[in-house]
């Protein structure tokens, strides 16, 4: 299969070069965890690596909350995305993570990433054209799971002719979906590697969804949703704050902040006083520039209803892994995480143990909070190859 062979160059810095947003469209139904049913879809995605002969070397990369398909290399559009495809977009979220000699060694795997369903950056989604109308989906698209995303990207895995995955990885959000991968299809992926997430949606994670809901409906331009195409949203900059203080640590919070210049809040008798503030409005002007408020919405609500024990069709969580008893689970903690907090993944880890199946948690020690996960390859290489090229010997269940 030509059409799946790598043939980007590398970068100077010996990484993944220029690559190309991949489009595959299926006409075959896809009926979602909602009750509905898409008549057909399209995955965006792309390709670091080539597949090997017994094509038994595919990495299954699963993006995070706001991330793309694009997650190595440098890709400077996607067809159909016009503006929205920022200058903060065009270098791929894990590019240091990905390539020859990198944690994930492109000269031994081929690593598919791809946006999820519901999605902004070119899979099917509000932004879409709803065959039915004609029009674009926009509030009307349905309610999406992680898990319809999964069975999604598994229609493109037996497209490319790929039986069984030699590992699923997934960080903060993407964690969830590659969890939901491990017990919807346990006999599919031999390795399962867990960064940053949980097994479950805790309430401090519910109540900051919930506020970024009411932040972004409760925006006048809002409009119920059918606000024009490209419209920066007051509620999604708010949104974003709301978020954002998760994912960095307060103490790289303050050192980013530092140098910022004071801008208007919004609020005339306020102002900003602080950098701080700047910083986070400049985050929120940012996010709202770039991303979708329909989709945001769809990929909030799939975190807030992340239900992996009906997504295995289980009694219990220990029952949802008890089919995972071939694979090898890799669990990743950042002890200054207050996004999901390491007491997540130790939950997890205990639950797996209990379940029979072999598994490792590393605990990165890092001042960044959880973006660490995108900050410090270096944190997390040695046990990434330990892992997919099977250095040394792996726990016993």
């Amino acid at each position: 299969m030509e059409s799946i062979r790598n043939l980007q160059p590398t970068d100077a810095s010996g990484g993944i070069g220029v690559v190309e947003t991949r489009f595959e469209h299926f006409d075959e139904p896809l009926e979602l965890r909602c009750g509905d049913t898409l008549s057909g879809f399209t995955l965006a995605w792309e390709q670091y690596g080539e597949l090997n002969a017994e094509r038994d070397n595919v990495v299954l990369l699963f993006h995070a909350l706001t991330g793309s398909h694009h997650a190595a290399g440098t890709n400077h559009g996607v067809p159909g995305l016009g503006n929205a495809w920022t200058d903060e977009m065009v270098v791929g979220w894990w590019h240091e993570f990905i390539g020859p000699g990198r944690a994930i060694d492109t000269d031994h795997f081929c690593v598919i990433c791809f946006n999820y369903i519901g999605g902004c950056y070119g899979s099917t989604g509000p932004l879409s054209i709803d065959p039915a109308t004609g029009e674009r989906w926009g509030p009307s698209f349905p309610r999406v799971r992680f898990s319809d995303s999964v069975r999604a990207a598994m229609r493109l895995v037996d497209r490319l002719g790929i039986d069984v995955l030699h590992a699923g990885i997934g960080p903060s959000t993407g964690g969830m979906a590659v969890l939901d991968l491990a017990v919807m299809f346990p006999e599919r992926v031999r390795n399962v590697v867990v960064v940053a997430a949980g097994m479950e949606v805790t309430p401090l994670q519910r109540i900051h969804n919930f506020e970024q809901i009411q932040a972004i409906a409760n925006d006048p331009r809002f409009e119920g949703g059918n606000y024009p195409p490209g419209t920066e949203l007051e509620g999604m900059k708010i949104a974003r704050q709301i978020n954002h203080k998760t994912f960095v640590s307060l103490r790289t919070l303050r050192r980013r902040a530092r140098n910022m210049v004071a801008e208007a809040s919004g609020v005339p008798w306020y102002g900003v006083n602080h950098p701080i503030e700047s910083y986070m409005r400049h985050q929120g002007r940012k996010f709202a520039a770039r991303f979708d408020a329909n989709s945001y919405l769809r990929i909030l609500d799939a975190w807030s209803q992340f239900d992996l024990v009906a997504a295995a069709g289980a009694g219990s969580l220990r029952e949802a892994f008890e089919c995972c008893r071939d694979q090898r689970f890799l669990i990743f903690s950042i002890n200054s995480d207050v996004c999901y907090y390491p007491e997540e993944q130790g939950d997890l880890m205990a639950t797996l143990e209990e379940a029979g199946v072999s598994c490792m948690r590393i605990i990165v020690h890092s001042d960044k909070g959880h973006d660490s996960f995108l900050l410090e390859p270096a944190l997390y290489h040695p046990h990434l190859t330990f892992l997919l090229e099977g250095r040394g010997s792996w726990p016993e269940s």
